[in-house]
């Protein structure tokens, strides 16, 4: 009977202790680090990128990681005048096919010489079903240019970039641009001015299509765009990383001769030439600034009005 009380009374025996690590657990781990402290963030990339050009490390622009950015789908160009001009102004290319049996006119032949002074591209003999069946039906005339998907950079790296430069950034950012020689012609642009590079939207927006090379004039090949999911947390992570972020909008309260935020680090936001830009992105900017237009038109299209804000900003910092 002693033994059953004994099994039945509340108390426990000896048990196994933690080895202080529950009391451990409950101390915490400290305030939280600055953000230049923790890894991933954007202020930590951009000290990091300060420190090693304090350290000496070699300058020059970086190219941006393969694949950070998202990639686009691969292209045609179809139709001799279309592909030769592809060709000659230097459009990247992975293939040309052609047709088997084609029409050997001038075109065709200045094209494939322009294709085999390139060098690294592929020449395909294909028949006409099957040029057909590429490309959905439409009027090849024979040739067919495959444009390789275009390896968009990610937004912190054009920061980073300008950092890695020694310079205060200056990207341009567009929003609800769809017509890609308006992207092309911004591309130049900011080529032109000194610029670190072209944010884009990840939808509803332009990409670098084949019309956007032809139109950068060569410039896309060494001026980088990146690609944002979402526009407005990308315009906000370089808010915090200090980079004023200025809209164009026809009722901005600033000229944009007046604006002395242009000589810092900055992002310039443009609008569709219809719609303007978004209530969001309107609402995260910093600044709006109107270009004056005596003339009485009443809006530039992009490629236009970024050169006007590109080239203030440029007199700035000369």
């Amino acid at each position: 009977m002693a033994a059953n009380n004994r099994r039945m009374s509340g108390k426990k025996g000896a048990q196994v202790g933690s080895g202080g690590n529950r009391r451990r657990g409950l101390e915490g781990k400290g305030p939280t680090p600055p953000a230049e402290a923790r890894k991933g963030h954007v202020k930590n990339r951009i000290a990091n990128a300060k420190a090693k050009k304090a350290a000496g490390a070699p300058g020059g622009r970086r190219p941006a990681p393969k694949g950070r950015g998202g990639r686009a789908s691969s292209e045609m160009v179809v139709g001799r005048n279309p592909v030769f001009e592809a060709l000659r102004d230097g459009v990247p290319a992975s293939t040309l096919y052609v047709q088997q049996f084609i029409d050997n006119d001038e075109r065709v032949r200045e094209a494939l010489q322009l294709a085999a002074e390139r060098g690294g591209i592929h020449l395909m003999e294909a028949p006409r079903p099957e040029l057909d069946r590429m490309t959905n039906g439409l009027n090849h005339q024979g040739l067919v240019l495959q444009v390789p998907p275009y390896e968009y950079a990610h937004p912190e790296d054009l920061v980073a970039a300008a950092f890695d430069e020694g310079q205060d950034p200056l990207i341009v950012a567009l929003d609800g641009v769809t017509d890609p020689r308006n992207l092309g012609a911004v591309v130049r642009s900011v080529c032109a001015f000194g610029g670190h590079g072209v944010l884009v939207p990840e939808r509803r927006a332009a990409g670098m299509t084949a019309g956007a090379w032809k139109t950068s004039a060569g410039t896309a090949a060494r001026t980088p765009v990146a690609r944002a999911t979402n526009l407005t947390r990308a315009l906000e992570q370089y808010k915090k990383a200090g980079v004023a972020v200025v809209g164009l909008a026809a009722d901005g309260e600033h000229e944009v001769g007046d604006l002395e935020a242009l000589g810092g680090p900055v992002v310039i936001v443009v609008g569709s030439e219809g719609k303007g830009l978004s209530r969001l992105v309107g609402e995260t900017c910093d600044y709006r600034v109107r270009i004056p237009m005596p003339g009485g038109a009443e809006s530039l299209n992009a490629g236009v009005a970024a050169g006007v804000v590109l080239y203030e900003a440029a007199r700035r910092r000369a």
